[in-house]
């Protein structure tokens, strides 16, 4: 069984609702797929008996002895990633896309494109099992990509190791790397918090996790916090049909 864990924005509790669900349960599979700012590595202290490089795209670097600074990949550049500092052509690695169109156009074949290999999977043991977690190195993307790379590890190790129960922390939001984290799973327990903005939040998680035909229960987590807040949340959960799991 797979039990996905996600929210609709950051600060809910969610990893700290998945990290109690790990502990209660034994022999488990705990996937950390919140990669962008994985921290349950942090809570139980895994050992590392398997680390993974995620290549998270490339960068175009330039070969200076070659280059002549025409200008031409600054002038073909749509992402401003490119620029002419001091009479010399410099590319930013932080707002290059990747999108090889330098590369593919200098006429001295001066530019090349490199691995962004900084980002990292790991999978290792914890005191109830086994844990996989990615984390994406700052700046990097495709964080989807990565998430769809835990997930396969997870269902392996808990395949190798017979454990039948795989607990997914997911990132917030409603992006790819949220949708990667829930796409085929069994179950899905998104989790808010008593105030507008999670409201808010919940109802647009729940529309994206419909979309997928996937069973969606609710915890209001901190929910004495605006008791009013929690009860309009209720109601909207009934509205929409989706269970309270819990409070």
């Amino acid at each position: 069984m797979e039990l996905a864990i996600i929210s609709g924005k950051g600060g809910t509790g969610k990893s700290s609702i998945s990290a109690a669900f790990a502990t209660l349960e034994k022999n488990v599979l705990l996937a950390d797929c919140d990669v962008d700012a994985a921290n349950l590595h942090i809570i139980f202290n895994p050992t590392h008996e398997e680390e993974q490089v995620y290549i998270a795209g490339q960068t175009a670097v330039i070969d200076y002895a070659i280059c002549t600074n025409c200008g031409i990949c600054k002038d073909y550049c749509r992402f401003d990633a490119i620029h002419l500092i001091d009479g010399r052509i410099e590319i930013s690695e932080t707002t290059c896309d990747g999108c090889q169109l330098c590369y593919r156009v200098c006429p001295c074949e001066a530019i090349t494109m490199i691995d962004n290999d900084k980002s990292r999977m790991y999978s290792g043991t914890f005191r109830n099992g086994k844990m996989v977690y990615g984390r994406l190195a700052p700046g990097e993307e495709n964080s989807g990509k990565l998430v769809n790379m835990v997930r396969d590890k997870a269902k392996a190790v808990a395949k190798s190791n017979g454990l039948t129960n795989i607990i997914i922390d997911g990132p917030p939001g409603i992006g790819c790397a949220a949708i990667s984290s829930i796409t085929g799973v069994d179950n899905v327990l998104v989790v808010t918090e008593p105030t507008k903005s999670g409201l808010h939040d919940l109802e647009r998680t729940l529309e994206l996790v419909s979309k997928f035909d996937l069973k969606a229960w609710v915890l209001i987590n901190k929910f004495d916090l605006n008791t009013n807040m929690s009860s309009q949340i209720e109601k909207r959960c009934a509205d929409l049909g989706v269970e309270i799991a819990g409070r």
